[in-house]
This record gives structure tokens, C-alpha cells and sequence, in this order.
């Protein structure tokens, strides 16, 4: 059978200024990628296709672009007119590919796999670029993950569907997630593309993050967890205040050893940074609310005591910076950890670390900000220690000659200090952690909380008036 081009294709290869051959309906491949077509048909032969009602005629060349590597009897000597129940509209475009056109998708129903990514949110569509989606700090994700199973496995695109006698494949729609807000998406991908989102309040920035965790943007919810980054000149750092919920153990770390004279002891400071967003830590202030803790003023100084959730938050963080300090996470030995079910089973409590007994040693600076009753504390409580406990590193103050014979006698009372037994209730208490030498035994240093600003109540009374009556 003879097979001849187009009359449009023989009009645009004689149109062109070259003396080569005609190569009736080859693309304008270069010399390379002509090379990398498979040998499967004749290039130079045109091949007759009947999609639907219309005749689609494309060389051997255009087929052979897009198709695995065969062995046996050459297909075109038995090949005539190959016929496809077929949309014709859709294979126009699919041609255009063959023949190495660029085609550029309408919308969600005729998206092509190396272009953007339709999907349909919340009942509305979307055109997502495959670039904003790869973006390392928030890939993988829903999408990318989804697609790359969908498109690794050739063989089983539709589980649970028998493909044999099967004539046609199934109707594909596009992806679609519709139990998601629309509204919340957008102002995600807005983020994606690296434009901010003014949060309106907190129940919008809950709404951002759930989303955000849903769709597996890491990054992004990085962004929208509460913070604040602020360099602080007064002691030359740059500081991160972070609740402690959003504590993640991959961006912890602890700062270089800092001496502060022959008289002092060495300290150093737990660093945050928040992974795949900052690219250097910052001193850790971190920030416990909920009035989940207690202080507990005795003759061996202040104690915070945790409640619920709080407790094994603040546990798991000691053992993340115990692993830090390359120490054991835990002091349980390990006969007891293996016989009771693991470390797992095992509570979790600041006692159980190598950093900490169960009430948490916490150290008052003269900075330290204190909010008690809902009225300012002007008391300084900076050397409210035992007498073997380690200083407060705090250069503007001077040791006392004995604090504790002095809370003994009474005058605690007369200067507004807490006289020993007495309980704050701790309604939100932002800290810096500090390692310090520790003389408890327990190990060489320990973690003491360093109280920056307190809102606290005394007794029943002052938590009684800070109540607020249910809204109507």
C-alpha cells in the first residue's frame, strides 16, 4: 500500500530553506535526538491512525518516539490502517506531542503528566507548577508522593480492576480532595510560592496548620507555628521564643561552652532552629502554658513542677538534649528497662533523665520579668538558692553574704520573697535552658529552667481572678 504525507505537511517542508530530502511528517528533532528514537518503524514512512471519525496520518519516526523497544516481525509490513474508538480531539493532541510540540494543558480533564498538577480542592480546581511543589523543604507531599505512586506502576494504574477483555480503559477525572477548604489551599499556595498571608487570628492559624500537616508541607508549617526571632542586643544574641509543643528534636542543638571568669562556672545554652526553614540556630526561649506547672519555693531553691501533657513534653526534651550532650537518655538501667517492656513503657518524667530530678530546677535572674496576681513583682528573687547550689550567672548582681539565714529569720516575708513551702501556679512561663556543672550526684551537669518572664498566681484567690466569665 502506498502512503503519502499531508498535504499540510508537504507544505511545510517545502516552505523550509533546506535542500535535505522530504521527510514527510518527521518533527524537527536535532541530529542527537534523532539518534535516541528507537528503530521501530521506518522513519521516513507515514502510518495512517483512525481515531474515532477522523484520519490521523504520523511518520514512523513520531511513533517510535513513544514507544518500548520490540523484537520479531517488522510492524510495518503488516500494519494498514489502525483503528481506535478514540476521541479524535484528544489524540490531535497527543500527536502534537509525538511530534514534538509543546502542548499546554486547558484545564484539569486535559492535563498531560509532565505538566502542572490539576487537582480539585474543596470542590474547586487548581492548576499547581510541579517547580513550587519540589521545593525541598516541603517535598515530598501529598501530591508528589501521590503522582509518583500513580505513575510508577504502569501495570496496575486501576487496582482492584480486571483488565482482561477489558476494551477500553476507564474514565479518569482528576484528583480530587473534597473534605479540604478551598479558601485554606489557596492562602497555603500562596505561601508555597513565597508570598506572606496575614494571619487573622488564632483559629485561622489552627485552620493553616491542620492543612499544612495534611498536605505534608513541612515548611510551611514551620512558618506558621507561633514564634518569634529577635536578635537581643543587650546580650549580643539572637533569640527564638518557641512554645514547647512545637519543639521539634531535629532542630535542637546546644551552644559552645561559655566562661564567665575564674569565680563562675561554665554554662551553656539549649539553641533552636526550625527545621527546613532557618539556616542557623538561636538561643532557645521557650514558652510553657496552660498552667501546666507549679513553682515549689523550699530551702534547696525553686522547684517547677509539670502537670499532664506538659510533663512528658518537657521529659522528652531533656532526653533529646542529653543525647545532645552525648549522655544516656534515661538513667533507668537497663535490666529494668528490658524486663518492664522497653524505655516506652517507662513514664515519662524529668526524674528519669540524667539532666533533671522530677521537679525542675528553676533559676530567677534580677531580669527576670514576673507578673503575680495580674500585678507586677518588683521582689528580686535572683538569689533565692540554696547555698551549695550553682550561681546564677547574672553580672549585675552580687552574691549574698547567706540568703538562707536571712529567709530563716523571717525577713523574706518583710521584702515580699516567698517564704519556703509557698506554690505559684504558673499560668505561662517563657524560660532559657542552661546546662550547668550539677552537684546532685545524678551527673556532671544538669538543666536548669532560667526564668525570663513569669505570669504566675499565688493561691486560690489570685487564680479565682484571673477567670473570665463564659461569653453569651
Amino acid at each position: 500500500m502506498s502512503m503519502s504525507a499531508s498535504p499540510r505537511e508537504v507544505a511545510m517542508l517545502s516552505a523550509s530553506p533546506s535542500e535535505a530530502p522530504s521527510t514527510a511528517g518527521l518533527p524537527l528533532h536535532s541530529g542527537a535526538d534523532v539518534h535516541k528514537i528507537p528503530q521501530i518503524l521506518p522513519r521516513e514512512r507515514v502510518f495512517p491512525i483512525q481515531i474515532g471519525g477522523e484520519l490521523f496520518k504520523l511518520s514512523g519516526a513520531s511513533l517510535s518516539s513513544d514507544v518500548a523497544e520490540s523484537k520479531g516481525e517488522d510492524p510495518s509490513s503488516t500494519i494498514r490502517t489502525l483503528y481506535i474508538d478514540r476521541d479524535p480531539k484528544t489524540f490531535r493532541d497527543i500527536a502534537l506531542h509525538l511530534q514534538g510540540y509543546h502542548v499546554k494543558p486547558r484545564d484539569g480533564t486535559h492535563f498531560l503528566n509532565e505538566e502542572s498538577i490539576f487537582m480539585s480542592i474543596g470542590h474547586r480546581e487548581f492548576q499547581i507548577p510541579r517547580d513550587v511543589l519540589n521545593d525541598p523543604a516541603n517535598s515530598p507531599n501529598y501530591f508528589s508522593l501521590g503522582f509518583a505512586l500513580f505513575f510508577s506502576q504502569p501495570n496496575d494504574l486501576f487496582p482492584g480492576l480486571d483488565r482482561e477483555g477489558l476494551i477500553r480503559p476507564p474514565s479518569i477525572l482528576p484528583p480530587s480532595v473534597p473534605n479540604r477548604n478551598a479558601d485554606t489551599f489557596a492562602e497555603l499556595l500562596r505561601l508555597l510560592r513565597g508570598y506572606p498571608v496575614s494571619i487573622r487570628d488564632e483559629n485561622h492559624r489552627q485552620e493553616l496548620l491542620r492543612d499544612a500537616r495534611y498536605f505534608h508541607f513541612k515548611g510551611i508549617e514551620q512558618q506558621l507555628v507561633p514564634h518569634s526571632i529577635s536578635y537581643n542586643p543587650l546580650r549580643q544574641i539572637e533569640e527564638i521564643a518557641l512554645r514547647l509543643e512545637n519543639v521539634q528534636k531535629s532542630g535542637v542543638s546546644i551552644s559552645a561552652e561559655e566562661s564567665d571568669g575564674a569565680s563562675r562556672s561554665s554554662a551553656r545554652h539549649v539553641k533552636y532552629a526550625r527545621p527546613y526553614v532557618d539556616n542557623k540556630p538561636a538561643e532557645l526561649v521557650l514558652e510553657i502554658g496552660g498552667t501546666s506547672a507549679k513553682f515549689v519555693f523550699s530551702a534547696e531553691g525553686v522547684r517547677a513542677e509539670f502537670f499532664g501533657g506538659t510533663k512528658a513534653r518537657v521529659a522528652r526534651l531533656l532526653e533529646v538534649v542529653a543525647t545532645k550532650l552525648n549522655l544516656p537518655p534515661t538513667t533507668q538501667p537497663l535490666g529494668l528497662l528490658m524486663a518492664s517492656g522497653g524505655a516506652s513503657s517507662q513514664p515519662a518524667t524529668p526524674g528519669n533523665t540524667p539532666l533533671s530530678e522530677d521537679l525542675v530546677r528553676v533559676v530567677f535572674e534580677a531580669e527576670s520579668s514576673i507578673i503575680l496576681n495580674g500585678e507586677d513583682y518588683e521582689a528580686d528573687l535572683s538569689n533565692y538558692e540554696a547555698e551549695d547550689a550553682t550561681p546564677a550567672i547574672t553580672p549585675d548582681t552580687e552574691t549574698p553574704v547567706n540568703p538562707r539565714k536571712r529567709r530563716r529569720t523571717g525577713e523574706s516575708i518583710d521584702i515580699g520573697l516567698p517564704h519556703e513551702g509557698q506554690e505559684w501556679a504558673v499560668k505561662t512561663g517563657q524560660f532559657r535552658l542552661r546546662i550547668q556543672e550539677s552537684k546532685s550526684g545524678k551527673s556532671a551537669v544538669e538543666c536548669v529552667f532560667v526564668a525570663v518572664k513569669i505570669d504566675a498566681v499565688s493561691s486560690e484567690r489570685g487564680r479565682n481572678k484571673t477567670r473570665k466569665f463564659l461569653s453569651d
